[in-house]
């Protein structure tokens, strides 16, 4: 009969090789993370070469997709080095699916920048598509956080996920202030869907700062100038509170992008070392496990010691069976487990049950935030299916509800769900 020490060291194997995975996951999203970076500059210049129509903007522009196409490059060949055996990876199939839409919209970029650069398209159009294929790549972040088994890892990717959402968010402000300044007149809507944006930024940092190395914390709030800040802040007020159809002062263009690409580059530059705490914890994980592993090949030497007679009722009658006496089976006074090899295996399997409980509780605190988001999507959808509201419209009729009710945002996305099946069919 196989030992049990033999499927030990079968889990501690299973172990590296998903650490190994999201290794490679978490350097997908390193990848990732600069071509998004990339695609939120190229927006905002897309937004002022088609509101200023002087050809301004043109030469940024270019300059900036050509970089692009490097970065894309870069995540494509991520995607193809991907172990595409789902039975080997957590979430396989929806990773998998989020990477396939956001090669979709990769394949189509070329074709929208064509009519971009014919002046085709309108600047609210325009940012809806970087914004659709923003969130694509967004989304297959997303996924590598919810699928990673280790709580450290899954920590790190949720705090990197919110602060890249958090800065999606602010490329979206800077793209939406840039068309209104760059037109020269103010517009409602776009200033809700600033003051949204404001509001959605605030709270993935929130979000950030609770599972972030409290040292990147503080890094990002001594990034953050007062004077740059107060500039922005003086440029937000006179976006956001312009009478409609008020005229709005075209020079101011170029210091509210400049401005909002300050802050989004001190962004980056917190990203990129989530992105290397990320990559250096997991290295250190696969290299933790493959000590142990070697510690457990070590005692299959001496497994023929332990004879093939000796009966151990330790299983039923140690007190370190319990969750709350974990520890008593690494007390040199404890009762003997029988032979040495025996007692050995038994601290092993009792050390990998109390880890693996620990790590269960700390993926489920870790991974409520992500539930919650989930959660909202779900609500906005249902929103935008029976009522044939714009997802922008869904979010802000969520909220207004939240606020009415002094409830948080996700109970009210819950009790709006719970009532999914008494809704009438939506109409088509």
């Amino acid at each position: 009969m196989t030992s049990g020490l033999r499927f030990l060291i079968a889990a501690k194997r299973c172990e590296i090789s998903e650490l190994q995975q999201l290794a490679r996951t978490s350097a997908l999203v390193s990848a990732v993370g600069g071509l998004i970076h990339g695609l939120q500059r190229e927006r905002g210049l897309t937004n002022l070469h088609l509101a200023s129509a002087d050809g301004h903007w043109r030469q940024a522009l270019f300059e900036q997709i050509r970089h692009n196409e490097s970065l894309q490059s870069q995540v494509v060949e991520c995607f193809d080095g991907m172990d595409m055996a789902a039975s080997r990876l957590n979430h396989g199939a929806r990773l998998f699916s989020r990477i396939a839409y956001a090669l979709q919209g990769l394949g189509a970029l070329p074709a929208l920048r064509e009519r971009l650069h014919a002046e085709q398209w309108s600047t609210e159009r325009a940012t809806a598509s970087y914004v659709r294929l923003v969130g694509g790549l967004l989304a297959v972040v997303f996924e590598a956080a919810d699928a990673a088994s280790d709580p450290g890892i899954s920590r790190r990717l949720v705090a990197l996920f919110n602060f890249m959402q958090a800065k999606e968010w602010t490329g979206q402000e800077r793209a939406t202030g840039s068309a209104l300044f760059a037109a020269g007149q103010a517009n409602a809507a776009a200033q809700q869907r600033l003051l949204r944006l404001i509001d959605s930024q605030e709270r993935c940092l929130q979000v950030f700062q609770e599972f972030a190395n409290p040292e990147l914390h503080q890094a990002w709030l001594l990034s953050q100038r007062p004077e740059q800040q107060a500039g922005l802040e003086r440029m937000r007020r006179l976006l956001c509170t312009a009478p409609e159809g008020a005229p709005l002062d075209r020079q101011l263009s170029q210091p509210w992008f400049d401005a909002n690409t300050a802050t989004i580059d001190a962004m980056k530059a917190i990203e990129d070392q989530l992105a290397v705490e990320l990559l250096e914890l997991c290295e250190a994980r696969i290299t933790a496990a493959r000590t142990e592993l070697a510690g457990y090949e070590a005692l299959t030497a001496d497994e023929p010691l332990a004879g093939a007679a000796t009966v151990d009722l330790s299983f039923f009658e140690s007190p370190a069976a319990g969750p709350r006496n974990a520890h008593a089976a690494l007390d040199p006074s404890a009762p003997a487990f029988g032979p040495q090899v025996d007692r050995s295996v038994w601290e092993l399997v009792q050390q990998q049950a109390q880890r693996l409980q620990s790590m269960g509780h700390e993926l489920d605190t870790v991974r409520a935030s992500l539930n919650e988001r989930k959660l909202v999507e779900r609500a906005k959808g249902l929103l935008m299916a029976h009522r044939r509201l714009s997802e922008e419209e869904a979010h802000k009729t969520l909220r207004q509800m939240a606020m009415n009710q002094n409830r948080r945002l996700v109970e009210v996305a819950e009790a709006l769900l719970s009532m999914a099946e008494v809704l009438p069919e939506p109409k088509h």
